[in-house]
């Protein structure tokens, strides 16, 4: 366990702890220590509240609410097909850092987030690192997505504002204009603007880059919008884990909801599919897609307890997604044919994953402050 005691609200805090959680707040840093009200708790991480209301479903009973899990080495098993993949690992300079989101970046490097260190974190192909401390405090930057204006856009979660970097380390922050939204998943939309969703806020937001936020209410409460992405049809696409769905907002801001047929269906991460369809991760152990029109079909994995998180597509034209509670990557075709490749460290926390520019998959392990390339 590492030794501060911020660090207890992250993946090593107990469920106690989290359950207690609060909104977060910050105390200006120009205030003297006797006279500043200590900082509230931040809101349990977000893959804590869906493995919580997850637990609550019969099937899953067992599933395990502690972050990281206890260390028990997974193999993947249920692999409908073998295929030899090649995996290396790099350590994140600064420790902890518990990175979260990773992009391809404009410049042909890989762009991260340090959702403990707050920073934002870039690495060549060749394992070069520089880190960019963000100008505000504590503000726990979430994910990231290269904007139309050849910077890289991303959320911070408790610094409740949409940020920008150059490829040169510039940083402008974006205050929202909803407190305590809790910005998460952010995509470049088919307008020229960046689309974001407000996990807390329940809304989707867009900003411009002028830096011009407009928010759209979603139609369900408490919805916890999660991750998003822009479709093929020239919407937005996002999904809503508490409320079941997933949602499509066009850009001039009128939503649909699609709700899941399966019951306890929990979607999280989601890109475009290379038949055209949106493809989605499913917390509640599947593999998903629906069309464009909203139908959907689900594939079940061969353990529903290992939290499919992130996903992308390959080099290859499969959809590549990580198994974050399994240390678990696994690729699946269009079809539902899948593959599970096991990480080389233990209880590593693959978090989020995307597609590099030197043909491998990266993604973030965030128990661990390492990324993973992945060689398909």
């Amino acid at each position: 366990m590492r030794p501060s005691l911020r660090r207890l609200r992250y993946p090593l805090m107990a469920v106690a702890l989290l359950l207690a959680a609060g909104g977060q707040g910050a105390a200006s840093s120009t205030a003297s220590a006797s006279s500043a009200p200590p900082p509230r708790p931040a809101p349990p991480r977000p893959w804590v509240t869906l493995c919580l209301k997850l637990k609550q479903m019969p099937q899953h009973r067992r599933i395990r609410c502690h972050f990281p899990p206890a260390p028990k080495r997974a193999t993947a098993q249920g692999s409908a097909r073998e295929r030899r993949v090649s995996i290396s690992e790099l350590s994140i300079p600064t420790s902890p850092a518990t990175p979260v989101g990773i992009t391809t970046g404009p410049d042909g490097a890989l762009w991260f987030a340090e959702n403990y260190a707050n920073k934002i974190g870039r690495v060549t192909t060749s394992g070069l690192f520089t880190e960019y401390t963000l100008p505000t405090a504590d503000s726990e930057p979430a994910h990231l997505t290269t904007g139309p204006d050849g910077a890289v856009w991303f959320t911070e979660a408790t610094g409740n504002a949409i940020g920008r970097i150059t490829t040169g380390g510039v940083i402008t922050e974006y205050p929202l204009p909803t407190a305590d939204a809790y910005p998460w998943g952010i995509t470049a939309g088919p307008d020229g603007a960046l689309w974001f969703v407000e996990q807390l806020g329940n809304q989707v937001g867009r900003i411009d880059t002028a830096g011009n936020i407009t928010e759209y209410p979603l139609p369900t409460a408490g919805a916890y919008p999660m991750r998003i992405t822009t479709g093929p049809d020239g919407n937005v696409w996002f999904t809503e884990p508490l409320a079941g769905s997933v949602g499509q907002i066009t850009t001039d801001g009128t939503i649909t909801e699609f709700a899941v047929p399966s019951s306890g269906a929990m979607p999280v991460g989601i890109t475009t599919g290379p038949d055209g369809n949106l493809w989605y991760t499913d917390a509640n152990g599947k593999i998903s897609n629906l069309t464009t029109g909203g139908d959907f079909t689900e594939h079940t994995l061969p353990d529903i307890d290992t939290f499919p998180w992130g996903i992308t597509v390959g080099p290859d034209n499969d959809l590549w997604f990580v198994e974050q509670a399994a240390d678990i990557v696994t690729s699946s075709t269009t079809s539902g044919v899948i593959d599970r490749e096991v990480l080389p460290t233990n209880v590593s926390g693959p978090f989020d994953i995307t597609d590099g520019p030197d043909g491998n998959l990266w993604l973030t392990e965030d128990y661990v402050d390492q990324l993973a390339v992945v060689t398909p």
